[in-house]
């Protein structure tokens, strides 16, 4: 009966990508559809209102009248939002809201998930995922076998008990479509368990019992964990001799390249295949369309509206942004979306990098807080990520987590540096030469660090800090940062993580 199930859920898929090929080709059309549609859905909103939507006729119109926001511009809305006030930045009342606490700051973010962002794109990225994954893939057996996923969990506000928040996971998970719920692996009472700790305890225990687990999704850091709980309890070598079935690994919200050697050892697999996603607190906005290509394809039908800012643009009080069709190939953008979600030319906080157009698929380079630029060398996420995977490669190492910033002139020194913090689960031999390769790596990578490296004139070659296993979760826990959507900030343009890492050590 299940093989007949996914059959008919294959023709289905086959459906949608007739759909996702028709915004491939001709984005710019799904794109000025939604404009339209955000707009006409918004205008009698209190915010509509106050930016006049009833009179923008076009999208310069739009970024004239309406300013750049980040959480702080609306946090206040949302706020009121939350306490179950109507149409102030979205039509009628949301009940709803996705959770993000960040990775540069301890205060929580709450995104609005009203019932349009849920089902036209939330929901719909993640069909649509599927699709180009069994497009790839027309073997899969998704909708015959069990899926893993670790989701986070949700609450309700004291103050008005109808408003409920939580990880983005927990809420799709708890709205996931009947369909979804046949094939679903752990139970959902387990699956939004409110203690991490306990639930990936409990998981492990469920889990490890039953061997038709073909695909799961998660923060790679935290699946991780789970694996090896799984493999202690039943005494395997790897995943495979616990899950022979396994197919595919969705993955999204951190770069994946560090962690990539890992997941290899553990699914020891020439045939698994790993699928990246792009799905925020704020929207679903892209999967991977080709599995031989490390960039994602553009969800431009999916109740976002894009626009893209410059790198030169970032810090600029009125930043100047661009439409989809005027982004160049090759320069870094900080992502700008107004969406049914009511984020209205909002920043989530994310980089990409355009790597060809139509389709116009891209890569994410990092994020608008998380990179280095303390001398001018503008080192971002993705940078490191693909340095840091190269040098593992050639030294035989593994790295679980880092985290890096730099090191200012001070005490006599002429010049400044990076320092980076590393938890190995695999050490290099020669840790010196690691250090000295993972420098020329970054310099072949990001000609900005070559240039500031040149001759030693500018920077000095960037320190390796190695630091036991476990630091990095410790360091997490105690700043409250554990859970399925949390994730070691990689980079900053201070040393307050490198040097809160570095105390954990010590300790």
């Amino acid at each position: 009966m299940k093989w007949l199930v996914n059959a008919t859920v294959k023709q289905y898929l086959c459906l949608r990508m007739k759909r996702i090929e028709r915004f491939m080709y001709r984005p710019e059309v799904a794109q000025e559809r939604w404009f339209r549609q955000l707009l006409y859905s918004a205008r009698h909103t209190e915010f509509g209102r106050r930016h006049h939507f009833s009179s923008i006729r076009s999208m310069a119109d739009f970024a004239r009248q309406v300013p750049v926001h980040d959480y702080e511009r609306l946090k206040a809305d949302i706020a009121r939002m939350m306490r179950g006030e109507r149409d102030v930045l979205w039509p009628g009342e949301v009940n709803w809201y996705s959770k993000s606490s960040g990775t540069t700051s301890d205060k929580s973010k709450f995104i609005p998930v009203p019932n349009t962002n849920l089902v036209h794109c939330h929901n719909a990225g993640g069909w649509d995922s599927l699709a180009l994954l069994y497009h790839n893939r027309p073997d899969m057996e998704v909708f015959r076998r069990r899926n893993l996923i670790l989701p986070g969990s949700f609450e309700r506000l004291p103050e008005y008990p109808k408003t409920r928040f939580g990880d983005v996971s927990s809420i799709l998970i708890y709205h996931m479509p009947a369909i979804g719920r046949m094939f679903f692996t752990p139970d959902f009472e387990t699956a939004l368990m409110p203690n991490f700790e306990q639930k990936i305890e409990r998981i492990a225990d469920l889990v490890s019992r039953n061997d038709d687990v073909v695909m799961f999704g998660g923060v790679p850091t935290w699946l991780l964990v789970l694996f090896r709980l799984i493999l202690e309890k039943t005494g395997k070598k790897n995943m495979l001799e616990v899950w022979p079935r396994l197919q595919a690994y969705l993955h999204g919200g951190v770069g994946f390249e560090p962690y990539r050697q890992t997941f290899r050892e553990l699914i020891p697999s020439d045939t698994f295949v790993y699928q990246e996603i792009y799905n925020a607190s704020e929207g679903y906005f892209g999967a991977q369309y080709d599995l031989k290509r490390d960039d994602m394809l553009l969800l431009a039908d999916h109740g976002v509206f894009y626009e893209f800012i410059p790198l030169e643009e970032w810090e600029k009080d009125h930043p100047r942004a661009v439409l989809l069709q005027d982004v160049e190939i090759g320069k870094d953008y900080a992502v700008l979306i107004s969406a049914n979600n009511g984020l209205w030319r909002y920043l989530p906080g994310d980089t990409v990098v355009f790597t060809r157009k139509h389709p116009f698929c891209f890569r994410i380079s990092g994020r608008t807080k998380q990179f280095i630029n303390a001398f001018g060398e503008e080192v971002m996420v993705g940078d490191t990520d693909k340095a840091l995977a190269e040098t593992c490669r050639q030294m035989n190492a593994v790295v679980s987590e880092y985290t890096a910033g730099p090191v200012y002139f001070a005490n006599g020194r002429s010049k400044g540096g990076h320092e980076w913090v590393v938890e190995f689960e695999k050490a290099p031999v020669d840790l010196a030469r690691f250090n000295q390769m993972l420098d020329e790596t970054l310099q072949r990578i990001n000609s900005d660090y070559e240039a500031k490296r040149f001759r030693g004139m500018a920077l000095e070659c960037l320190r390796l800090r190695p630091v036991p296993p476990g630091t990095f979760h410790r360091w997490m826990k105690a700043r409250g940062k554990i859970g399925s959507q949390t994730k070691v900030p990689r980079l900053a343009n201070h040393r307050q993580f490198v040097e809160d890492v570095l105390r954990y050590a010590q300790e």
